[in-house]
């Protein structure tokens, strides 16, 4: 590769490389594999703790006996006398041997037991060694030892039920075998005892229930039967159909005489108000018309009499004259009839209004008459309700009263036959042999359940661990791209040491050429000249960390050692001026360096210490610390500076205090063409790299990318990651090399050929 060495100003080296894209994680069964590797040693730990105390149950259990006896829990010969027939099981038989199966471990159950076999007492059952002496005498009265005594017997005692069957199994598993027998038989005894003596106390609850419910239905029946009868006696004694065949006949008579009166007043109104109408003079023209005309007879008759006398007296009046007597006899008898004929008439009118009033009174007497007893009907339709209602209660009270009486005479027989629902099916007989489980099986569920412990610790130990140790975690966490790996540096023996130099010592790629260390910094190399967009190698290099002890001062010493062995003129400036460090790494002086050129006491080429073991390597160190620092680094002499250095060196090394500390490798930052950001393996978490990322970032610095450091390479994060470790130069031979500069014997830099 042909590499561009002219000169750059700080700060204008190329721009920082385009924003990196993360690689995409492995996928979940390599990280858990990854993981599995790590912490196998957790694991393996977990399974051999876990199998030692396997092995230690396993030949160590005790020997216990179970003894177990079958009863069968049906519905008897008495269901067809309970006073709910078929309630045993009617409902749900698998609930009701649940119910059953929870009575058999009640404490009250179990407490009888433990009574009766004074088990409170009972050295085996309370697991006491054979030849240890009698404890003191305890009653279960005592709520603790009640408690602790019931608490053991339930944790014996199992029932089950046998699948499709009314069969239930009582078994008790202890260390005694004859005490187990006994347990079980005594506790199928209290058990069928218990229920026997529950369902009659029961059924005598419900009898004397029964009887009180009895005295108040005969109450009840004697009051419905009493209400009953004086609504009978209210309608009649004849009863309900005479009554209402009386009701019905009145009602029809007086509805027909209703309506003939009504007639009748229509007949005589309508007379009345036809004569009132008439013109007297034609009243009798209008003869054959008039309702009743037959009294208009001798109306008529008159008028007739009238009308000839009227004649006869006009006749006489022209024969005679007007003073003649039988002309004024004439008058006088026309006189007479006149009023007659108007008395005639008056009385005919009077009588026709007194018939008519006549007629009203009748109609309205008889319609009166009708609305009453219409009122009495429905009054009597209201009571004839009642009357149903009030004997409708007494049927049903009285139906009531007499199935209580017959249930409490079945309640009383059935009170004796619950006991016949639990049959002794298979009565517990003394075990013979002790229950022992297999000592492979236990071994081998502790070993299980090891192993899940050591899975389950190993990721949660992986999921706590905020330390970043893998490239993939760090390139997505900072999302930048990864310039090198730097393995751990293989330590030298005691032999070894007292031969070397303090330069030797401390900077080993020049000790150890050939290792992954070395290779890793001629990786980094490559990748730093290589990072340039603008075609033009980086010639400011500033080498920070996050934290302090990430080894960014290794980082930057080796790196230069490693590109003054091109041939090239490099200047590694120690920016520490809190805690410098270079000039220890390769045996100089510190009293002269940059603090004493910024203040202006020194020259560069005053200040400049090279090294002998690397030619072309000068090393600028840090001077005596300032009393500020950061003033000094952010000064125009400290440019003025660096753009002198580019003139003279081909590369400028800059190694800056941790930027999360101090702002001073942030502030240098901005004056270099590519800063690496050191991260150490194991060390650094997310946050604290993330957070000098960002510092970085903002700031506007040319990032470069990071260098991980200090990486174990059997770390199973990294396995296989330097798989051409077993490379070696086979044509060239290892004595041939000069470890001190970097070259072959015969002269060449054996790292010309090796550059990309």
């Amino acid at each position: 590769m042909n590499l561009d060495n002219s000169t750059n100003a700080p700060g204008s080296g190329a721009p920082p490389p385009q924003r990196f894209s993360a690689p995409t994680a492995d996928t979940t069964l390599s990280e858990a594999l990854i993981t599995l590797r790590k912490h196998r040693l957790i694991i393996i730990a977990s399974v051999l703790l876990f199998a030692t105390y396997g092995f230690y149950k396993a030949f160590t259990q005790i020997k216990v006996y179970e003894a177990y006896g079958e009863i069968e829990v049906r519905s008897g010969s008495s269901d067809e006398f309970r006073v709910t027939p078929g309630s045993f099981f009617g409902e749900d038989p698998q609930r009701k041997m649940l119910t059953e199966a929870a009575i058999l471990t009640s404490d009250s159950l179990l407490a009888n037991v433990a009574k009766d076999l004074n088990l409170a007492n009972n050295p085996k059952f309370l697991g006491a060694k054979p030849d240890a002496p009698p404890g003191p005498h305890v009653s279960l009265e005592d709520p603790i030892v009640r408690q602790v005594v019931v608490g053991a017997l339930q944790a014996g005692v199992r029932v089950s039920q046998v699948p499709k069957t009314s069969l239930m199994r009582i078994s008790y598993t202890g260390r005694d075998p004859k005490l187990a027998q006994d347990i079980v038989n005594k506790v199928i005894a209290d058990y069928i005892t218990n229920s026997y003596e529950s369902r009659f106390k029961s059924s005598q609850r419900v009898s004397q229930w029964l009887n009180s419910q009895l005295d108040e239905l005969k109450q009840q029946v004697e009051a419905s039967q009493e209400k009953m009868l004086d609504l009978q006696k209210q309608l009649g004694v004849l009863g309900f159909d005479s009554t209402k065949n009386q009701i019905a006949s009145a009602l029809d008579d007086l509805a027909k005489a209703a309506g003939t009166a009504k007639l009748n007043r229509i007949v005589a109104e309508s007379r009345f108000r036809l004569l009132s109408s008439m013109d007297p003079n034609t009243m009798e023209g209008s003869f054959d018309n008039v309702p009743g005309g037959q009294n208009l007879t001798a109306l008529a008759s008159m008028r007739t009499s009238l009308a000839a006398a009227r004649a006869n007296y006009a006749q006489l009046t022209a024969t005679l004259g007007p003073n003649h007597p039988s002309v004024k006899s004439a008058k006088a008898q026309i006189n007479e009839m006149t009023t007659e004929t108007n008395e005639e008439q008056n009385r005919l009118l009077t009588s026709a209004k007194s018939a008519y009033q006549l007629a009203k009174a009748n109609e309205d007497q008889t319609n009166a008459a009708l609305d009453q007893q219409k009122a009495d009907a429905y009054k009597l339709r209201d009571t004839l309700v009642d009357y149903t209602i009030r004997q409708r209660e007494f049927e049903a009270s009285r139906t009531l009263y007499e199935g209580l009486q017959q249930k409490l005479k079945t309640a009383g027989i059935e009170a004796g036959l619950e006991s016949t629902e639990i049959d002794i099916i298979d009565p517990a007989e003394l075990p013979l042999e002790p229950l022992m489980q297999s000592e492979s099986t236990i071994v081998m569920t502790y070993v299980m359940i090891g192993l899940v412990v050591g899975l389950g610790l190993a990721f949660l130990l992986e999921s706590l661990d905020t330390g970043l140790r893998s490239i993939a975690e760090i390139e997505t966490v900072t999302e930048l791209p990864s310039l090198a790996i730097v393995p751990r540096a293989k330590r030298a023996t005691p032999e070894q040491l007292a031969s070397m130099t303090t330069v030797e010592r401390n900077i080993n790629v020049l000790t150890q050429p050939k290792s992954q260390f070395t290779e890793a910094f001629r990786s980094l190399r490559t990748a730093l000249l290589l990072s340039s967009t603008t075609g033009r190698e980086p010639k400011y290099l500033l080498c920070t960390s996050a934290t302090p002890s990430e080894g960014k001062t290794t980082v930057s010493s080796n790196l230069a050692v490693i590109l003054a062995q091109r041939g090239t003129r490099v200047l590694l400036i120690d920016a520490d001026l809190r805690r410098p460090n270079v000039h220890h790494r390769f045996g100089l002086n510190g009293k002269l360096g940059l603090s004493t050129i910024l203040s202006g006491q020194n020259t560069l080429e005053e200040a400049v210490q090279p090294v002998k073991e690397v030619p072309g390597l000068d090393i600028l160190a840090s001077g005596p610390v300032p009393p500020f620092p950061t003033e000094m680094l952010s000064s125009q002499t400290m440019v003025d500076l660096l753009k002198y250095a580019g003139e003279h060196y081909e590369y400028v090394l800059l190694d800056s205090p941790p930027i999360l500390s101090v702002t001073d490798g942030v502030l240098l930052s901005r004056q270099v063409d590519a800063v690496i950001l050191v991260v150490r393996h194991g060390k650094s978490s997310k946050n604290i790299v993330r957070r000098g990322r960002d510092l970085l970032v903002r700031s506007g610095a040319p990032m470069a990318g990071i260098v991980l450091n200090a990486v174990d390479l059997n770390a199973p994060e990294y396995y296989g990651y330097y798989g051409y470790s077993g490379y070696s130069y086979s044509s060239l031979d290892p004595a041939g090399w000069d470890a001190k500069s970097g070259k072959s014997k015969s002269g060449k830099s054996s790292s010309k050929k090796r550059d990309v």
